[in-house]
């Protein structure tokens, strides 16, 4: 179960694009958070990546580095 707050502007549109269709609003809150659920984790994983870089507390790796580890260089 969620509950969400949504400005109002949003939810006119909501509403107006479930009217459209047919759809529930619930189907296209489920459809947006789906979309874009892994691109919000990716950003928190490079949030968080970068914080620990710019702390010392890790060390990034030269590309080319990477590629030969992985069997990728020419």
């Amino acid at each position: 179960m969620l509950a969400l707050r949504l400005p109002p502007d949003i939810e006119d549109r909501l509403n107006a694009l479930a009217q459209r269709t047919g759809r529930t609003k619930t189907f296209y809150a489920r459809e947006a958070i789906l979309e874009h659920l892994d691109d919000l984790e990716d950003l928190y994983l490079a949030e968080t990546r970068l914080q620990a870089l710019r702390r010392g507390d890790d060390q990034a790796v030269p590309l080319e580095e990477l590629m030969k580890r992985h069997g990728l260089a020419d």
